[in-house]
């Protein structure tokens, strides 16, 4: 959409008219992966994890930055500046590898809705599984709209999901003073195997590989004048507020969750076993006494709902972005949908006929499929550092040596922890 000039509208109208991309992105903060992790996290130390959350949701901030600088300056996707800069045979690996973990991406979202569906409607798991192929119709309904208008749905889902866990932990009725205890770092964090572990899981859930491609494509849908100076300025800075007010909500549920879990279910960690156990552990008054309800575990499973059905549309829109951008291949967006899900639901189908159909094991693919993004993830960080570091694309606007360097050790950080993650699951 065109936006305003910068001498006709105020700062409040322009922000509404950059904001939108930032919502599409944050719904990937919000997926069973970052349920799992959160809830987990609450149940077993309480509330002693949000300094983690709070400390992934700024390393996310900051890779988002520069998904974001890298499409409103250079004009171009990740994955567009990575294909025009790596021989092919690197070219094509990267794209395989990325091709995993959207449908990583996009298993946690189809686990998450059979579950969700299993929940509200008592559906056997496999049936839900198989009726999220008809998903393709809802992403079909949505993007028919139009961006802007996915963007303003995409939203509503947030502030539903939001409210929602607002109205659990109000009625939790949480200790003010112990939370914000839980937002000051401790030793504890690095010196406590199992909660340097869960930390580490905690971030592996939060930023993920998709959501950089995606943040980096929908930067360049507004309308600016990119050979204007002022005008990159400014759609730079409007598209970091969109950013940073997403993902703060993003942050907020997520804390949400984690408080629930810290809450409720703190040494009964045998309660939490999985998110079937959360939904009837918050009715059942043996667990969580006087504030077990009926409603309360239905909103949860609607929430879960929310997510699963929302996330199939950035799963989409990512998949076609490293699909053209690596190998310049582009499908109908349907075809991409139903291509990217009879995939996915492949291995989910082989391994449920192998093992059972049973909740513990589909939530065990969750975990599983953290750790695919776990190991792309540095496939996409190292590359955007670099691209974003090189003159001749990003001008007066390349990175600073200190940027430079502060992205690639977090990268390295994350990447150390991540091999950690990789060898406590197998």
């Amino acid at each position: 959409m065109p936006v305003p000039s910068v001498y006709e509208t105020s700062f409040f109208q322009k922000f509404l008219a950059y904001s939108g991309p930032g919502a599409l992105v944050a719904i990937g903060y919000m997926d069973p992966g970052n349920w799992l992790t959160s809830l987990a996290g609450g149940s077993q130390y309480r509330y002693q994890l949000l300094a983690v959350l709070v400390i992934a949701i700024l390393v996310a901030m900051f890779m988002q930055d520069l998904a974001i600088k890298l499409g409103v300056v250079a004009r171009q996707d990740l994955a567009q500046a990575i294909a025009t800069q790596v021989p092919t045979p690197v070219r094509i690996t990267l794209w395989l590898l990325n091709e995993v973990a959207m449908m990583a991406t996009d298993l946690t979202g189809v686990v998450g809705t059979a579950i969700a569906l299993k929940l509200l409607f008592g559906l056997p798991l496999v049936y839900g599984i198989l009726l999220t192929v008809a998903d393709v119709l809802i992403v079909l309904l949505f993007l028919h709209f139009g961006i802007r208008r996915i963007e303003f749905i995409v939203l509503v889902a947030i502030l539903t999901v939001g409210i929602i866990f607002a109205v659990e932990v109000w009625r939790a009725q949480p200790v003010p003073s112990a939370i914000a205890r839980g937002l000051v770092p401790s030793l504890s964090l690095l010196t406590n195997h199992e909660k340097l572990i869960l930390s580490v899981g905690i971030i592996g859930a939060t930023i993920m590989p998709h959501n950089l491609y995606l943040h980096s494509a929908l930067a360049q849908s507004r309308r600016y004048d990119e050979h204007d100076p002022a005008q990159v300025t400014e759609a730079l800075r409007f598209a970091r507020w969109d950013a940073t007010v997403h993902l703060i909500a993003a942050l907020i549920i997520n804390a949400l969750l984690l408080i629930l879990g810290g809450t409720l279910f703190f040494g009964k960690t045998g309660q939490l076993s999985s998110l079937q156990a959360v939904y009837q552990g918050l009715k059942d008054s043996t667990i969580v006494g006087a504030l077990a309800s009926p409603a309360m575990s239905w909103l949860f499973a609607l929430a879960l709902l929310i997510t699963g059905l929302i996330s199939s549309i950035t799963s989409t829109l990512s998949g076609q972005i490293v699909m053209e951008g690596y190998i310049h291949i582009r499908l109908p967006l349907w075809q991409r949908r139903l291509l990217t899900r009879f995939v996915t639901l492949v291995p989910i189908i082989l391994i449920g006929w192998a093992v059972g159909f049973n909740d513990h094991t589909f939530e065990s693919l969750i975990v599983y499929a953290q750790v695919v993004l776990s190991i792309a993830l540095p496939f996409t960080l190292f590359p955007l550092i670099h691209m974003t570091g090189q003159s001749p694309l990003m001008g007066t606007h390349v990175n600073r040596r200190v940027t430079a360097i502060v992205g690639y050790g977090l990268t390295a950080v994350i990447t150390v922890f991540n091999l950690q993650l990789l060898f406590s699951v197998f």
